[in-house]
């Protein structure tokens, strides 16, 4: 979820700046690309269908925004919002809204098992590569729901949903099925 003039967009690729070119390490798109905006997802998708929204960058409006997106339909629909940046995940407190920090480094990690020793999280959502049997535990002190990314191998999915993992990212979604990966167990 980016903020670009003003509308709260649905993409992982970022802007160069105020220019409409979309790039990212290992993409790079036309500015002329349809965006898919939150308003018009809201309107698309089933009430039954919770939604997770990924908040980019460190911008609060972008928090500010999604929840004034979202206010209409709270307690009505489920929505989980995550963000690297805690300060995103403040405007959403006291809200019937699952809040999950995203961990993308073993000292991200680290700070964030410091930081809430404790203390109950709703979620994380963690790259893979930071998950063996030791950080789940220590994650699962903490943390209701953990999800991780990228899934993509089905050994990997096993493996992680042995060690309690909840939930899976995936750009695989047939191939892990198709391998027999179970649910996560809830």
């Amino acid at each position: 979820m980016r903020l670009f003039r003003g509308r709260l967009e649905i993409r992982h690729l970022k802007t160069l700046g105020p220019l409409p070119i979309l790039w990212d390490r290992w993409e790079l798109a036309a500015p002329w690309r349809p965006r898919l905006e939150l308003a018009a997802l809201l309107d698309a998708v089933s009430p039954r269908t919770e939604l997770v929204l990924d908040l980019k960058g460190r911008d609060k409006r972008v928090a500010t925004h999604v929840l004034e997106a979202l206010d209409p339909h709270l307690g009505r629909r489920r929505f989980t919002v995550c963000a690297r940046h805690w300060s995103l995940l403040d405007v959403f407190h006291g809200r019937p809204v699952r809040r999950m920090q995203s961990i993308g480094s073993a000292r991200q990690l680290r700070r964030l098992l410091r930081r809430f020793a404790g203390e109950r999280l709703d979620g994380v959502s963690i790259h893979e590569r930071l998950l063996n049997a030791e950080s789940v535990a220590s994650l699962r002190e903490i943390a209701d729901v953990i999800m991780t990314w990228p899934v993509n191998r089905p050994e990997r999915a096993r493996e992680l949903l042995r060690l309690g993992v909840t939930g899976l990212i995936t750009d695989e979604l047939a191939g892990l099925a198709g391998a027999g990966v179970p649910e996560p167990a809830r």
